[in-house]
């Protein structure tokens, strides 16, 4: 059997994406099951440097046409691109993001074929790879170290600054948090994620009842989903289908459990159709409790008022003042304080991509052996050959359009 020639590519955008498909461990296995010949395009700014791939044997190169599959992060730059590639990346093309219709120029008019890992779903229409587990728990941890500076109860070093999550470990014995109830919201990997976070804290978990009725001596945090803050406008019985596919008829009924959070770590998906969490106006109520957001969703002004822009890992956190729909200090005493990072796996890119190659390794690449009956690779590939996949039609004008 032919070798399944790929490669790990240099990452392009910036600023640099520090993050991997595969670490040096993971190619090595690759290789050693004989069914894979491996080589990684040398990169200065990898979490696994040259030399750890050297030092497993890998191939470090500097240019990578050899290859057929190139396995990437972010998205490329067009004049990176290589004709008559397969790439596998996060491509942010499916909702017609103009910063990236080059970039899909480019590989329609090159041949290319494009896999996004965005859209690889099982058979029930779940997302197979994503690195959400790890911006749920960098998520968590950064609304923990808010709480902490905002009131001047710890000061908890950086995530972006730990060598992993085992450092960060060692730094959550130093907090003594008072008895605040922390709302998570969402059910996939960001929301299991953050309760990993929680968990470590050995912060209780009680029930909705409980969360809404009851005060406590210690800190506790309430985990729910859309189930438990979405109401039909008519009084109909919460249907997760009905709800899919009419999000407009639904109202949300999260302020009650805005009026006793201190503060709220955001882990659900957020469609445009739906109804936001909460308003500017209920921001504004007496009664409205929280301090502390940590959206990790970041959906600009979307699920949220208070996510008025993306801040960065650098500088992860600002304040909201409801009544003047302003950026203040980020721990200004009128003010909500927000940590709206975009891109908090990169926040810990060695453990990230640990993570996420394992994901990889066991449920994508056996694929490209033909081992894939419900055509799951074919429905995440955008572009085959330098032509748009059918599924992917309405991207036509998209991939069309001039690019200034």
């Amino acid at each position: 059997m032919k070798k399944i020639k790929l490669a790990l590519l240099r990452e392009t955008k910036e600023p640099p994406e520090r993050r991997v498909a595969f670490t040096p461990e993971q190619c090595a296995t690759l290789v050693d099951s004989g069914l894979y010949e491996v080589a990684v395009q040398s990169d200065p700014h990898r979490c696994f440097p040259d030399d750890e791939y050297k030092a497993r044997g890998i191939p470090v190169v500097d240019r990578v046409e050899d290859y057929d599959y190139l396995f990437g992060i972010k998205e490329v730059k067009p004049h990176a691109v290589i004709p008559g590639k397969h790439y596998f990346i996060f491509s942010h093309t499916i909702k017609k993001q103009p910063h990236n219709r080059l970039m899909l120029q480019t590989m329609i008019q090159n041949g290319c074929t494009l896999t996004d890992y965005e859209c690889l779903r099982d058979i029930s229409g779940q997302r197979i790879l994503g690195f959400g587990f790890h911006a749920g728990l960098v998520g968590a941890y950064n609304g923990i170290r808010a709480y902490g500076l905002r009131y001047g109860l710890f000061d908890l070093k950086p995530a972006y600054q730990c060598a992993d999550y085992n450092e960060i470990k060692q730094h959550l014995t130093r907090v003594k948090l008072p008895p605040v109830k922390i709302i998570l919201t969402g059910d996939g990997r960001v929301a299991h994620g953050a309760v990993e976070l929680l968990e470590e804290l050995n912060i209780k978990k009680v029930g909705e009842a409980a969360f809404l009725t009851r005060e406590f001596f210690e800190p506790v945090f309430c985990k729910i989903n859309y189930d438990t803050y979405y109401l039909h406008r008519g009084g109909r019985a919460f249907d997760k289908n009905h709800f899919r596919s009419h999000p407009e008829e639904y109202a949300s009924d999260f302020m009650r459990f805005a009026r006793v959070s201190d503060i709220l770590i955001t882990g659900h998906y957020w469609d445009d159709r739906s109804p936001v969490l909460l308003t500017r106006e209920e921001m504004q109520d007496p009664g409205f409790k929280i301090k502390v957001i940590a959206d990790i969703t970041c959906d600009i002004r979307g699920s949220l008022p208070s996510t008025i822009r993306a801040s960065t890992i650098e500088d992860p956190f600002y304040g909201y003042n409801p009544f003047t729909d302003s950026e203040t200090e980020p721990f200004h005493e009128l003010s909500i304080t927000v940590m709206a990072v975009d891109n908090l796996a990169s926040e810990l890119p060695r453990d990230a991509s640990q993570y996420f190659g394992n994901e990889l390794s066991v449920k994508v690449l056996p694929l490209l052996l033909g081992e894939d009956p419900f055509h799951v690779l074919e429905k995440a590939t955008i572009v085959r050959n330098g032509v748009l996949n059918p599924l992917y039609a309405y991207l036509a004008d998209y991939a069309a359009q001039k690019t200034t």
